[in-house]
């Protein structure tokens, strides 16, 4: 009876582990992803800055 408990505790235990391994995988994938996503975004401001616009402004009427 002791070593069905010390088996089912020990099962428990790499269910448990794995669990969290495949959530840290998850975790890590989405970080990478939104690293990614907000590289693009710079990359986008970046582009679309147009230092000669606003420069000058026209007041005729």
């Amino acid at each position: 009876m002791i070593n069905i408990d010390i088996a089912k505790l020990s099962i428990a235990m790499n269910q448990s582990q794995l669990k969290q391994q495949a959530s840290i995988s998850v975790m890590k994938k989405t970080m990478d992803q939104a690293e990614m996503q907000s590289e693009q975004m710079i990359q986008m401001l970046q582009q679309s800055i147009q230092p000669h616009l606003g420069g000058h402004v026209d007041v005729k009427a």
